[in-house]
């Protein structure tokens, strides 16, 4: 009882604070502070293991030549983030929620099937990458491993009875850790910023290959349970009365997208850069994390490769737990239940058991599973232009012509390098490529 009502008196301060920025009543960082969280939760699903694998593999194999990809994938999650978040905050609703709501049954049973599989696609490979880092940091066994990771895992979502501020300022340091460990990478690696700058602006395919790492690093940066949980974090934040407070929540949630997707963009350059400094001349075959934590270690010393398993653990068990938080929300919107967090953490960690039990490469599961994610990803794209470009769902919050416009081209690359990737892997020959 005494944690219920601190958990209480917590949140009536949270909302209090909140209720005092949009009244105006608050400015600047004290303003911004008690509304920002969304967010940066959602942010660690663009800093997940599958990033780690896709950015190691893109660096280690082909220099700086893909950082363009990471740059574009990381604008066309700022902006689906941004109206992931809009409709939460606009209609008081979650996309699984409105495509219940609207749509037929059979299509929305059949969207939550393929939102379930890249449910534990995203687990797979955050669930992977905590108990890699464990295991190479502190020298355990991998199942021990995935082991401490679920019960830390578990831990962190035991947080969300307290409230959501509790959970949003573990995530937040966590977010911090990573961050600050790849800014360290960064000044230990010796990288050649000039190539760095150039082709992060130039795009290039080098071979059939970088497709699959390209469609890769996509389904690891815009992440289909993110634009699924954004909505669902926003949508009862906090109650609003009337069209102005909206819109002032809209003002500085866009802003929190862009300050936090900044930081998770430049972390996913970060990584490129320091495999492509590190492992590009001489060590281009490093595709796994193992591998690259191994030669770190003599090419730029222990402490390098330190910071790089610490970064690894830090994304392992938060994006877990986010993962884990989207799940919940994608089952209800789209089912209309819940189920007890242990369970879906038993669900979602089944993949992961099954992989290491049958012997296959860790990094190369995680690469497969975010290639998997892109394949999900235009489905909840798709379905957000729809309703945020809806005057019946949206009212004088609907979607303008240049949103519009960026949405069908960002939605239309996505299916376009899907088709490619498809057609590489069954041998068809295109043109484009060399």
């Amino acid at each position: 009882m005494a944690d219920v009502s601190a958990a209480d008196e917590r949140l009536n301060r949270t909302q209090n604070a909140i209720r005092a920025a949009l009244e105006g009543r608050r400015r600047g960082l004290r303003a911004a502070l008690p509304l920002a969280g969304p967010a940066v939760i959602v942010s660690i699903a663009y800093m997940d293991p599958g990033n780690f694998a896709t950015n190691i593999q893109a660096g280690a194999k082909y220099g700086y030549s893909l950082l363009w990809v990471v740059l574009i994938a990381n604008l066309i999650a700022m902006l689906f983030q941004a109206l992931s978040a809009k409709l939460g905050i606009v209609t008081g609703r979650n996309l699984a929620e409105l495509c219940r709501q609207h749509w037929p049954r059979a299509l929305v049973f059949a969207m939550w099937i393929a939102s379930e599989i890249a449910a534990m696609a995203t687990d797979l490979a955050e669930f992977l990458g905590g108990a890699v880092g464990l295991s190479l940091l502190f020298h355990l066994p991998l199942l021990w491993g995935m082991a401490v990771t679920a019960l830390v895992t578990y831990a962190i979502l035991t947080l969300e009875r307290r409230g959501f501020r509790p959970i949003e300022i573990v995530i937040g340091a966590l977010v911090g850790v990573i961050a600050i460990c790849y800014l360290i990478e960064i000044f230990i690696v010796p990288v050649h910023w000039g190539a760095a700058a150039f082709h992060l602006v130039a795009p290039e395919l080098p071979d059939p290959a970088a497709v699959t790492i390209a469609v890769g690093i996509i389904g690891a940066t815009v992440m289909p349970h993110a634009i699924y949980l954004h909505s669902g974090l926003t949508q009862a934040r906090m109650p609003l009365r009337n069209e102005a407070e909206r819109r002032k929540l809209l003002f500085y949630s866009d802003r929190e997208v862009v300050v936090a997707l900044t930081i998770a963009g430049a972390v996913n350059v970060a990584m490129v850069m320091m495999a492509a400094a590190a492992f590009h001349l001489g060590h281009s075959d490093v595709a796994e994390i193992e591998t690259a934590y191994h030669t770190l270690t003599p090419l730029l010393g222990t402490g390098a490769a330190i910071v790089f398993l610490v970064s690894l653990l830090a994304s392992g068990i938060s994006s877990s737990a986010v993962g884990t938080m989207a799940g919940q929300t994608i089952m209800q919107g789209f089912v209309g239940f819940r189920i007890p967090i242990w369970l879906r953490r038993v669900i979602t960690m089944t993949p992961a058991f099954i992989v290491v039990g049958l012997g296959a490469n860790a990094t190369s599961a995680l690469v497969i599973s975010q290639v998997v994610l892109s394949l999900a990803l235009p489905m909840p794209m798709i379905a957000l232009m729809i309703f945020t470009g809806r005057r019946d769902v949206m009212g004088v919050f609907v979607n303008g012509p240049l949103t519009k416009a960026a949405g069908i081209a960002a939605t239309a690359a996505v299916l376009v390098l899907n088709c490619v990737l498809l057609l590489t892997t069954i041998g068809v020959h295109v043109p484009l490529l060399p």
